[in-house]
């Protein structure tokens, strides 16, 4: 699904009507390995509304109706990006009359992959994701003022004593790509992880771990944006970033990132 422009944040009364809505699970066409990951988590951990698996033919006659809410895959690019490079979020918009899908009220939008990338190395953080959505509808009733305000970047936190983060070791930046440069900034416990052994160890050590999630444009490209994640295995989130990439400033998480965390 593309949609050029972000969409308006939900009202109080939309969050109530999807509280009472039924939620639907958009799948991709197609044989998509997201869809086996999405549903999987989405049985485990969904508990906010009953939920119905459709294809996207069923989407587009749905959505113009406020008792379905829905999870879906949504391509975003940025209108001040001039290189035009896009992002898939996964999304969680409620239905209604808006004609344009950049009109549908959004109670959640997370960036998963830059959409051209059809890697999975997003997939361990799919579970907290599923499970953070719930949260942040809850959040969004209570402090929708300053989540408007600040959006995701509203949950930052500072002071990861006494908990293990897992980094992509993939995904860091050149002044952030070894243990050593990292503990010139960041004094905390930290692993550098392939994102295999990041679900490996989510799985087997849950207490007290956070893990990145990266998104961004090839590495090699100094176009577009990144985003820095961290979230816990129970779908909080502790830190939100998104920042142009330019030749000065390449992908990934760096070291202003661990200052701004220590």
């Amino acid at each position: 699904m593309l949609a050029i422009a972000k969409s308006p944040l939900a009202t109080q009364k939309h969050i109530g009507m999807f509280l009472n809505s039924t939620t639907c699970v958009v799948l991709e066409n197609d044989v998509n390995p997201f869809n086996a990951i999405i549903k999987d988590a989405v049985e485990k951990y969904w508990k906010a509304t009953p939920i119905e698996f459709i294809d996207q033919t069923e989407f587009e006659i749905r959505r113009f109706d406020s008792r379905y809410s829905f999870i879906v895959l949504m391509t975003n690019i940025y209108d001040k990006d001039p290189s035009g490079v896009s992002y898939n979020y996964i999304s969680l918009v409620l239905g209604g009359n808006a004609k344009e899908l950049t009109k549908m009220p959004e109670l959640c939008n997370i960036p998963l992959h830059y959409s051209d990338d059809n890697s999975m190395d997003y997939s361990y953080a799919i579970p907290s994701i599923v499970k953070f959505m719930q949260k942040h509808v809850k959040k969004l009733e209570k402090k929708r003022f300053f989540i408007s305000i600040y959006g995701l970047k509203y949950y930052n936190k500072r002071g990861f004593n006494g908990k293990q983060l897992l980094m992509n070791r993939d995904k860091m930046a050149p002044d952030a790509n070894s243990i050593e440069k990292i503990n010139t900034v960041y004094p905390h416990f930290v692993k550098l992880l392939t994102p295999k052994e990041i679900e490996d160890e989510i799985t087997a050590n849950t207490k007290n771990t956070l893990f990145h999630l990266h998104v961004g444009p090839n590495q090699n490209k100094a176009v577009g944006k990144c985003f820095e994640m961290i979230f816990d295995v129970d779908g909080n989130l502790y830190y939100y970033r998104s920042r142009l990439i330019t030749n000065e400033n390449k992908d990934g998480f760096n070291l202003m990132d661990f200052k701004r965390i220590r």
